[in-house]
Formats: structure tokens, sequence, C-alpha cells
């Protein structure tokens, strides 16, 4: 896959894109939890989609030019973001999923006004087809539009909690996490942090070479944390020196799902429950309160209920 030029978002960007969330979109709820002491959950399952991917996709369809259709990959939950943004925009949308892709996320995209194309085995087969199909290919990530519009969390937090914080979130391609740091930037007292699979490390290997590698991806339940990024991608740049990243097992999901269900009644997909695993695991140093994102609910009954399963 050829390196496209994707310029690295900045503070103008996060004014734009929180204008067109903020006009769509309630604030997520911010409750107390004791996964940690003076612990917040952030709960973008609370999203009309289900997951804090509906930001970036309305922060992307609202700074298309005039007529310009859009074309994206997605894993399943950016693909429902960007239905929800063509919903309200009318913007001509057309989603590629891989054949893989959780049934519960593209049977959802289908309901929504898009083109759904499935495509390849694998995320990144997905992508690359899509980057050959005519339109504005917005990335699930590696966009500026989309990386400020996942930053429009801090922007809500800005207003739910006082500082200082240490704001946990899951990482695939980083765009979550490069927008939280795109907004701690301009708060000054946030620590940010990241938790990857442990099978999928694909922007910490990335931040410590410098420049985008591509690494080994490994099976997880955790549909939507991994892939290697795409070639050139500005996220780890982005990343690197402005977040602490960390790991977690399926196993250590597992057990965090368990504990969102039984203490807080949550369902939370895989990768929504990264970062209450890293807490829950002890591998998050943490100034000020912790503020844990659950980045997501769309996971099938089936794998829920398997995952939650005690052995």
């Amino acid at each position: 896959m050829t390196a496209r030029a994707v310029r690295a978002p900045g503070p103008d960007d996060l004014d734009r894109a929180w204008r067109a969330v903020s006009a769509e979109l309630e604030p997520t709820p911010l409750v107390p939890s004791g996964l940690a002491p003076g612990a917040l959950l952030k709960l973008e399952t609370f999203q009309p989609t289900g997951a804090f991917k509906v930001r970036g996709a309305l922060a992307a369809v609202a700074a298309l030019p005039d007529g310009v259709p859009a074309v994206t990959a997605s894993a399943g939950n950016h693909g429902l973001g960007m239905g929800y943004a063509a919903a309200k925009s009318g913007a001509d949308v057309t989603v590629v999923v891989s054949t893989r892709a959780s049934r519960a996320k593209v049977d959802r995209i289908g309901t929504y006004p898009v083109r759904l194309v499935q495509h390849g085995l694998t995320y990144d087969e997905a992508e690359a087809h899509a980057m050959t199909m005519p339109g504005h290919y917005v990335s699930p990530y590696n966009d500026p539009a989309v990386i400020a519009g996942q930053g429009t969390i801090g922007r809500e937090l800005d207003d739910q909690a006082a500082g200082p914080l240490t704001v946990v979130a899951p990482v695939g391609g980083g765009g979550l996490l490069a927008g939280l740091c795109l907004w701690a930037r301009e708060r000054g007292d946030v620590r940010v942090v990241g938790v990857e699979s442990a099978v999928s490390r694909g922007v910490s290997a990335s931040v410590a070479a410098g420049g985008v590698v591509e690494v080994e991806v490994g099976e997880t339940f955790a549909d939507g944390l991994p892939g290697n990024l795409e070639p050139g991608s500005v996220t780890p740049g982005i990343i690197g020196g402005a977040a602490a990243l960390t790991s977690v097992t399926d196993g250590q999901i597992r057990t965090a799902l368990r504990w969102l269900f039984r203490e807080h009644g949550l369902v939370a997909e895989g990768a929504g429950a990264a970062g209450v695993a890293a807490v829950l695991a002890g591998q998050v140093e943490v100034t000020g309160r912790p503020v844990v994102v659950i980045s997501g609910r769309n996971i099938t009954i089936p794998t829920f209920i398997d995952a939650i399963r005690e052995n």
C-alpha cells in the first residue's frame, strides 16, 4: 500500500470538529466507579451508534468538499459512524468491511443509507480495496478530521471533570488516542494512556521505530483493536512522547467485561473494556483522577456471553 500524504490535525481542526459533533450529539455520561480511587468511566457506549467513532465520522463528513463522495474501510464501528453521518447530512458514503467483520456491526451498517461492500478476509485487505475506489478516502484513524472528532471526548471532559486527570483509552489505529493527545495539549493537566491488544501492537512499535512499521497480528475477540497501520499514518507521530502505551491480553479483557457487567450493569465490546482491563491489571500509572473511556458496546450476544462466562 502506497503512503498517502495526510497532515496532522491542529487546534483549528479540533474547533471545527467540536462544532460539527456538538451540533449532533449530546455529551456522553461520565460516571463514578470503584475501579480505582476517584475513578470515572466515560460511557461512549451511550452514543447513538454504540461507539465513539461516530464523533470522527461526523467531523469527517462535515469537512468533505461539496458534492464529493466519501469512501471508507471499517472493522464495524467507524462504518456505523459514517452511516449515521450520512443519514444526518445526506452525504454519499461507501463503507468497505472484511468478510470476517462483526456480523452485529455489519448488519447495523446496512440499516443506514450507505453502499456496503464486503471485501477480503482482514481489515487490512478491506482498507486496501477501499483506497482504490473513487471518492475521498476517510480513514478510521489516519485523517485529521477523524482524529479531531475523537478528541471532542476531551472537550466534553472539560465541563465534566476537574483535573488533574489520567485518561485511559483503547488503541487500534490510534485515532482516539491521537485525538485525546491533541486535546490534552490544550488542557495541560491531563496524562493520556493508550491500551493495545497484546497480539497487535502496531502503534507502540511504530512509536518506538519513529515511523510506521508492520507487526505480526494475532487473533483476538476484541475486533476493534487488531491490524497494521496505514503506511505513513500520522497517529504514531502525534502519540509519541504525548501518551504512555501498554497492552492487555484477551483474558484480561474478559475479566474487565465481567467486572463492568457485575459492578455497573454495562455491556461493552472487547475493545471497549481494554482500558478497564489495564487498570484492573495494575498497568496504569495514575496522576490525579483516572478517567477510563468505555469506547463501544457493539458485540454479539453469543460473544458477550462467552466472554463473561466464568471458567
